[in-house]
């Protein structure tokens, strides 16, 4: 006996209407898959899922469509009401295994009674809740998300326990994430691999998968990264966090094209993740700070000891600089991707220059010292202070600007003690041969007094054998720029008085000889300093010309060359030409102010700021 809830025996089709219910059903209009001739039962044994529940709209319609309260029958409802259970149970069951089976045709069955079901909520939602059947709204598109949901974070709490990569880890921590992160990316594979062709594009399936493990990733971390962790696992979360999870897991070239990763978010909240970057930071700080004391300390105690540098291939070694680098850079490098921060990484570039400080004050106090190898030490010594240099130098995009500038200063400085060592040693044994050029013994035996300083100088530059050659070079390169600049001081010392035109003229030609056989022995022991062979013969043009007019040509010309060349120092070398009267001196003078103006201040070329003129001339 059919049950009576109310007495009005009004049919619920009058209050829809009409117009909206007939395109409900157009729009759901059966396809020749749903034109079964089995019954329910068979259909979603079958998991026709879209079938089966076609065929309950139609039984829901014959039910409460065309029918008032009092002529349904009470058995027909439940037994619908169970069928419609069924029908959900079925549906959560496929979903459930969409991510482990090959079920693309049970879950597009699926995604299509889904959405009719959508459809038929929204036609029922028009009415009164007391007039619509019990089981509605079923909101199985409701069901479907809260499920995904469901799913995704049972799918990460068992993990794959088969997950090789985590397998060799050594800490437990290690080995969750590891499995976790590599789950992310297999399941969202095969989301975008098998599901997405599946689902239709408003579900935008990839990107609520994305969501859904991400946000179960990010739980997880966020109470991993609160508990008290040590460093190991506090840099292998940030890892995951920093590199490993945005650059490995989804910028994988078949997610890329899918999923905007940028919409995710980050995995961690920023207190937490200050919390951990600050906990990795002072543990590397510290970790690079023991790493160049006791490097310092194993230096210092080498030389204390006067142990004699390595030889290798023919040159003077230390593995100072060979160990540390690799460490630094590893320390900086691991920073700046870990934690994004330039300036946290300009940190440990900063603990290298107070190393080289260090470094610089005791190296040159042991130049004071009487110990035999200290040019053996010297040399090794000037090994690590180019591998250094080379190393701030080229790091691209990995220290301060500011910080880098200051460690190549120091760098800079510590290259000084060590030249000035073996240059200062040089010159003391050169000067009795310097005092010879420009003297009226250099006019007399010039050809003598050139090879006695040159064969010197072979000597010298032959001691410097056991240098690095690229060491080498930079020594032998200052070694020429200073002769040069004692020659040319020599010069203008002015203790030869050229009165006579050929006497200028001799003079002249010999300091282009000079000049010739001079830099052809520092070219050959690798000087790059190929502008030093132009001075000399400049100067001697200054002193061959008489014309005032065509020695206010080759001066200015100079100046252009050389924004450092003084007055002074044009004085001290038109002084050797005593023919010149006060007039053509200062009419010189006045032209070389006139163009001062219009030279070029910014030429690189600096020498004869080098070169000091004692005696002001008037």
């Amino acid at each position: 006996m059919g049950r009576v809830k109310n007495n009005h025996g009004m049919k619920i089709s009058d209050k829809l209407n009409f117009l909206d219910f007939m395109i409900q059903k157009k729009s759901s209009k059966c396809t020749p898959e749903m034109l079964s001739d089995l019954d329910f039962s068979e259909n979603l044994e079958q998991n026709r899922l879209a079938v089966a529940q076609q065929q309950l709209v139609a039984a829901e319609e014959r039910l409460f469509g065309n029918s008032n309260e009092a002529e349904r029958v009470e058995e027909d409802e439940d037994k619908l009401q169970t069928e419609y259970e069924l029908l959900i149970l079925h549906l959560r069951m496929i979903i459930r295994e969409s991510l482990n089976e090959d079920n693309q045709e049970k879950l597009k069955s699926v995604l299509t009674s889904i959405l009719q079901e959508e459809a038929q909520d929204r036609r029922w939602e028009k009415l009164a809740a007391d007039e619509r059947p019990p089981w509605r709204p079923t909101r199985c598109r409701e069901i479907h998300d809260s499920l995904l949901q469901t799913v995704v974070e049972e799918r990460m709490k068992n993990g794959d326990e088969k997950e090789n990569a985590a397998d060799n880890l050594s800490t437990t921590l290690k080995r969750e994430v590891c499995r976790m992160g590599k789950k992310v990316q297999k399941d969202l594979l095969r989301v975008v691999r098998r599901l997405r062709e599946c689902y239709p594009p408003d579900f935008d399936i990839c990107r609520t998968y994305a969501l859904l493990y991400h946000q179960a990733f990010s739980t997880r971390l966020q109470e991993l990264a609160r508990a008290d962790i040590d460093f190991e696992d506090c840099h292998y979360l940030l890892s995951w966090v920093a590199k490993f999870y945005p650059s490995d897991v989804l910028k994988h070239k078949e997610l890329e094209e899918h999923i905007n990763h940028s919409l995710l978010g980050p995995l961690l909240p920023k207190e937490d993740l200050k919390k951990l970057q600050e906990q990795y930071f002072s543990y590397k700080e510290t970790e690079v700070k023991k790493w160049l004391s006791n490097a310092f300390e194993k230096e210092m105690k080498r030389w204390g000891d006067g142990m004699e540098p390595e030889l290798m291939d023919g040159y003077y070694f230390s593995d100072l600089a060979v160990t540390l680098i690799p460490l630094i850079h590893s320390a900086v490098t691991d920073i700046k991707t870990i934690m994004g921060s330039e300036s946290k990484s300009g940190y440990i570039i900063c603990h290298l220059d107070s190393f080289l400080i260090s470094y610089m004050k005791c190296l040159e106090d042991h130049t004071k010292t009487k110990q035999e190898n200290i040019p053996k030490t010297l040399s090794a010594s000037l090994v690590n202070i180019h591998l250094f240099g080379d190393y701030v130098q080229k790091a691209e995009n990995l220290f301060p600007e500011e910080t880098k500038t200051a460690c190549l200063s120091t760098i800079a400085n510590v290259k000084t003690i060590c030249h000035k060592y073996f240059l200062s040693r040089i010159h003391t044994d050169l000067k009795p041969l310097y005092r010879k050029i420009w003297t009226q013994a250099w006019l007399a035996d010039h050809d003598d007094v050139i090879q006695g300083l040159v064969k010197e100088l072979e000597n010298h530059i032959d001691n410097l054998k056991q240098l690095k050659p690229v060491c080498r070079e930079e020594l032998v390169g200052e070694l020429h720029v200073e002769v040069m600049v004692e020659y040319v001081r020599r010069m203008m010392k002015r203790k030869l008085k050229l009165r006579e035109k050929s006497k200028q003229e001799q003079t002249a030609d010999l300091m282009c000889k000079d000049s010739q056989i001079i830099c052809s022995v520092f070219a050959e022991a690798g000087s790059k300093e190929e502008w030093l062979p132009e001075i000399l013969p400049k100067l001697s043009e200054i002193l061959r010309l008489q014309d005032p007019g065509s020695l206010q040509l080759e001066i200015v010309s100079l100046a252009k060359d050389f924004p450092d060349l003084s007055e002074q120092h044009i004085l001290a070398v038109l002084n050797l030409k005593t023919n010149l009267s006060s007039s053509d001196l200062r009419k010189i003078k006045g032209c070389l102010r006139d163009n001062r103006s219009i030279l070029n201040a910014e030429s690189s070329s600096s020498f004869f700021s080098k070169v000091i003129v004692k005696k002001k001339i008037l």
